[in-house]
């Protein structure tokens, strides 16, 4: 940027700002005008760059560091998904643009549906859902209108096993649903007998997440569906940890009617504070024409169809019929997050199982190297977590209790998690699932070496050797030490002091 003047007229300002709004314009009601301009801040271009590069350099990121964020999936995005996406025939097109200026596009969406459904077992697909809670409300929204369409619309119930992610009966709610908790078995898996409890003709849908938010995998989950589907609920599967079973079983063979998918965390891309993100649905025959439109669809294109000439297919959006529930975003869904997640699987082909396979080998390594540390270190150690160390093996993630920690030094798992920003490390997931006593989940992910495994595990325990008072006071190093919680929550202040002015 070269020097520019802003609306004073002078110089210094490292960016333009609009004209304000001239006196003499109508259209715009006087109540709803300023009084005086905006107190917008000033800065030349080195001031703003440095202004921004130190915000950046603040900021902790996959690309910082070991994201070990159970449950959200914080893999590497790989650069080249970026560089796709950025190609002008992607980044710079319209929604609204003439299905035959968007081929490119549209081939990737319906590839992207394909793809999904074989990997789900279902039937048809989506991409327009924005989030993987948008998911969770279009699939939810499907099966109400599919209850209603057989006259039972008076099925009012949602069961949720304790172990769910919180959005799971949230988006029931916003359904109008009400909701079921079932308790997890001592296991920690789904208890089959509560279930039976809790099924009955005002049943609904089931919402479950398979392998488990406790990363274990629901052995009896095909009884689970018969159940349901025997009272006349719907199974729905939430798509959070699907990265740990594709190409090794699906929802559709668990016996799912609807599925969603995080493409922002199965399929990499960056995502984190509120999006960008992309959570398509997949659904059973039974469930497909209540799908939101339009959807990608395509037919042979054939020597002089108006279309086009030769061999080949011609994309298009179509809309499936009168029943669907309708839009649930603007225009087709996230197009960059459906790009990057296409670029992703395609860098993998016939053998995107093999994503499955490391994601699972990793977290149990890693879950083996906590568990177990060296004998030398063993001593130094207060009391090594050992809550379900006796466990089957788990999947793509894994809970540890640091309850025998708190019991000894009074060391909480929110300490050690805080501590190990220190240490370089994003902190684990923090006190989820709640039926885990003082929880830390983790999860690898299958883009981590064993080295960054192996350091990881050694640095997590070196965090419990050592003294109390240290882990209890820390970050020490981070931009912004350990706050206030208590204060922040009975002083909370959400105006910005300079341009959140009363005019």
């Amino acid at each position: 940027m070269s020097t520019v003047f802003d609306f004073h007229g002078a110089p210094g300002a490292g960016w333009s700002q609009p004209e304000p709004i001239s006196p003499e314009i109508d259209s715009i009601p006087k109540g709803l005008r300023r009084k005086s301009l905006p107190k917008w801040p000033r800065a030349s271009e080195p001031e703003l760059v440095r202004h921004y590069t130190g915000l950046s350099q603040k900021n902790f990121g996959i690309d910082t560091g070991f994201y070990p964020l159970g449950s959200c999936t914080m893999k590497h995005n790989p650069r080249v998904n970026e560089r796709i996406v950025q190609m002008p025939g992607m980044d710079r097109i319209h929604p609204l643009q003439e299905d035959s200026q968007v081929q490119g596009l549209l081939s990737i969406y319906f590839e992207m549906q394909e793809m999904l459904a074989i990997c789900s077992g279902m039937d048809a697909v989506t991409l327009q859902p924005v989030a993987g809670a948008q998911g969770e409300f279009t699939a939810i929204r499907c099966i109400q209108e599919y209850h209603k369409s057989n006259g039972e619309g008076h099925r009012d119930k949602v069961i949720v096993p304790d172990s769910a992610h919180g959005t799971n009966p949230a988006s029931a709610s916003m359904c109008g649903y009400q909701i079921v908790e079932i308790p997890s078995a001592s296991d920690g898996r789904l208890d089959i007998q509560a279930l039976k409890a809790a099924v009955g003709p005002d049943t609904a849908a089931m919402m479950i997440t398979n392998p488990s938010t406790l990363g274990l995998f629901e052995t009896n989950i095909s009884e689970a569906s018969r159940i349901v589907h025997e009272a006349g609920g719907q199974m729905y599967y939430d798509g959070a940890n699907f990265n740990a079973i594709i190409g090794k079983t699906d929802p559709g063979r668990m016996g799912f009617d609807a599925v969603h998918y995080n493409l922002h965390k199965t399929f990499s891309q960056p995502h984190g504070g509120g999006g960008p993100g992309s959570g398509p649905i997949g659904v059973r025959g039974h469930l497909s024409r209540f799908l939101p439109t339009p959807m990608a669809s395509r037919r042979e294109s054939v020597e002089g169809d108006p279309d086009g000439v030769g061999d080949g297919y011609w994309y298009f959006w179509e809309d499936v019929g009168e029943s669907s529930i309708g839009k649930v975003q603007q225009w087709n869904g996230n197009a960059g997050a459906v790009v990057r997640a296409w670029a992703f699987y395609r860098r993998y082909g016939c053998e995107l199982e093999r994503m499955s396979e490391f994601a699972v080998l990793n977290s149990n390594y890693l879950r083996h190297k906590i568990m177990n540390p060296e004998s030398d270190v063993a001593e130094k150690i207060h009391c090594m977590p050992s809550e379900g160390a006796e466990a089957d093996l788990v999947m793509h993630e894994f809970t540890l209790s640091m309850s025998p920690v708190k019991e000894v030094n009074g060391v909480t798992g929110k300490d050690i998690a805080k501590r190990l920003l220190d240490y370089g490390y994003m902190s684990p997931t923090l006190y989820f699932p709640q039926i885990v006593p003082e929880c830390l989940m983790i999860e690898p992910t299958e883009t981590e070496s064993k080295e960054v495994l192996d350091k990881f595990a050694a640095d997590f325990h070196a965090v419990l050797s050592e003294d109390p008072e240290i882990v209890t006071s820390a970050p020490h190093t981070t931009p912004v030490k350990r706050v206030d919680e208590v204060w922040a929550a009975r002083q909370l202040i959400l105006r910005h002091p300079i341009t959140d002015s009363e005019d």
